[in-house]
């Protein structure tokens, strides 16, 4: 994950954003580790106190989005 602020407050933009395709995109814009991290920290928003109502449901709905991705790509790859 690029250090840069902007690209990064862009990146969570994306990942927040509540679009399906911009969330996918994001996500796999990043390396795996990135990936883990960023899976994690969506998970803290959505089970951890302190985040904002937003922020829940936008994590949630990016968590619903890439779990939907994750399945499908696992899918694809036992069917080949």
């Amino acid at each position: 994950m690029d250090s840069n602020p902007e690209q990064l407050e862009a990146l969570w933009n994306d990942l927040l954003s509540l679009q399906v395709e911009l969330v996918r995109e994001a996500f796999n814009s990043l390396d795996p580790t990135s990936q883990k991290t960023v899976l994690l920290h969506l998970k803290r928003m959505v089970s951890e106190s302190g985040w904002q109502p937003e922020q829940r449901t936008s994590a949630k709905a990016a968590l619903r989005a890439l779990e939907n991705q994750l399945i499908q790509d696992e899918l694809w790859k036992s069917a080949n």
